[in-house]
């Protein structure tokens, strides 16, 4: 095919599912700073098979990133509505922690990763998505994750689907 030119011998990864992402399509009404529907208040309330929620305290969750850095990418979300670290209840602080804690065990036991990143974006200009309410991020990380890919194909390769790792980390997750 002359009129296409010579192939450049590189294979090409579809995500189509990123562009609800990218086009900002699937964003809560008033946007992330303001939102009318705030998804982290919204995702304990939905029914079990709609909801990437792994499991559920008595002040906090834990929820699966719907756009991951990595499989098992986690954030631990007061049920309480706050945007800022300092206005947690010392209640709320020691779940988020405890919550924290096992949800690294999780998924250790579930998926051997060689490390975590453990943090929280306070403030849109601190690269919170979502920064009306609070959520600790918990990113499994692998040697070799952060390859050319997101930085020159601005993909990212996730090996299992979101649901398939809610089940895997859910099952894994121990009884209150």
């Amino acid at each position: 095919m002359d009129d296409l030119g010579e192939p450049d011998g590189l294979e090409r990864l579809w995500t189509p599912h990123r562009m609800t992402y990218i086009s900002g399509e699937d964003r809560p009404e008033g946007g992330y700073e303001k939102p009318a529907g705030c998804p982290f208040c919204l995702a304990p309330g939905r029914p079990e098979a709609e909801t990437l929620v792994v499991a559920r305290g008595e002040l906090v969750f834990a929820v699966l990133n719907l756009y991951p850095y990595n499989p098992g990418h986690l954030l631990i979300c007061p049920y309480r509505h706050v945007a800022d670290y300092t206005d947690l209840t010392e209640s709320e602080t020691v779940e988020v922690a405890a919550f924290t804690r096992t949800a690294m065990r999780v998924i250790r036991a579930s998926s051997s990763p060689h490390g975590f990143n453990l943090g929280m974006n306070q403030g849109s200009v601190a690269g919170a998505g979502i920064a009306a309410h609070l959520h600790q991020h918990v990113v499994p990380r692998w040697g070799g994750d952060a390859n050319f890919m997101p930085v020159v194909g601005r993909t990212k390769v996730l090996p299992q689907l979101l649901y398939d790792t809610r089940d895997l980390l859910a099952k894994n997750w121990p009884a209150a």
